[in-house]
Formats: C-alpha cells, structure tokens, sequence
C-alpha cells in the first residue's frame, strides 16, 4: 500500500503551482456545460400538454439545476477568460469568441419564457393542483427548448475552433 502512494506524492509534487486551479476551472466549466445541455434534453423530453404532478415537479426542478447550472457556466467562464484560460487577449481578439458568447446570451435569453411558466406552474403545484399547459404552450415551449439545444450544441464546436486559431487575426 505504502508503495502505491509514493507514485502519487510524486505525481502531484511535480505539478506547477497554477495547473490545478486551472484545471478546476475547466472542469467545472464543463460539467456546467453537460449539466446545462442534460437538463435542456430532460425539460424537452418532458414538456406536454397537462403534465401529471410528477413531470410538472421535475420541470420545475430541472429548470432551478439548469439555473444553477448555467451560472457555474458563466462564472467558470469569466474566470477562464480573466486567470485560468489562454489569457484575455486570446479570447477577446477571436470574432469566434464573441460569437460563442453571444449563443450563450442568447440561450439565456430564450430560456427566460420557459423558466417564468415553470415558476407559474409552482403556484399551483403548492396548492397540490396541476397547472394548466395548453397544447399551444407546450408546442411553444417545445420549440424553444429545441432552439435552446441548438444553440448549445454550437457552442462547443466554436469552442473547439476557437482552441485551434480560427478566427484569430493572421
């Protein structure tokens, strides 16, 4: 046993001082990311017309760890940007950037409608009544949780491109 923990005493002495901060950035960027994307798919996999107590609960409660969710994101991010990342130059002077960050505004933006139904539905879920989700809601709130996942599902890849020099002045 004692000569398994020598290897990673060792291991962990030899990493530079700022690696693991950076490296808890990045993963909890990424799992922000993951989180915000499964609960996108779990709130369009539920959304109907009249859902039973149980479906309306957990859009509810979806919709509070998307939440929460997408502000690790964001604060993960602006923390990438200004101290763990590649350095505010990088990312400032990349149109790619920009354009990532503007999906995610936008995003943001579009989960407004779904996330004020769902805080209405909680009022008459804590009168143990159901709320009432018309077809026309549901297909509207459908929609926009198939554009919210599109848009999601962009960021990455210009994430990607990005972390490869598209976009950056020749």
């Amino acid at each position: 046993m004692l000569g398994f923990a020598a290897p990673i005493n060792t291991l962990f002495s030899n990493l530079p001082p700022d690696l693991l901060p950076r490296a808890a950035g990045a993963y909890v960027h990424y799992l922000g990311f993951m989180v915000c994307f499964g609960a996108l798919v779990l709130e369009r996999r539920l959304i109907r017309p009249n859902p039973d107590r149980k479906d309306a609960i957990t859009m509810v409660i979806t919709d509070v760890v998307y939440g929460l969710a997408a502000l690790a994101l964001l604060g993960s991010g602006i923390l990438r940007v200004l101290y763990f990342g590649q350095g505010s130059e990088f990312y400032t002077h990349n149109p790619l950037f920009w354009w990532k960050v503007g999906a995610y505004l936008s995003v943001g933006a579009l989960s407004l409608y779904p996330t004020v139904t769902y805080i209405l539905w909680a009022i008459p879920l804590r009168k143990g009544e159901l709320p009432k989700v018309s077809e026309a809601l549901a297909t509207r709130l459908g929609w926009i949780l198939n554009i919210e996942l599109v848009g999601f599902a962009l960021i990455p890849m210009m994430a990607v491109l990005m972390a490869r020099g598209v976009g950056l002045p020749a």
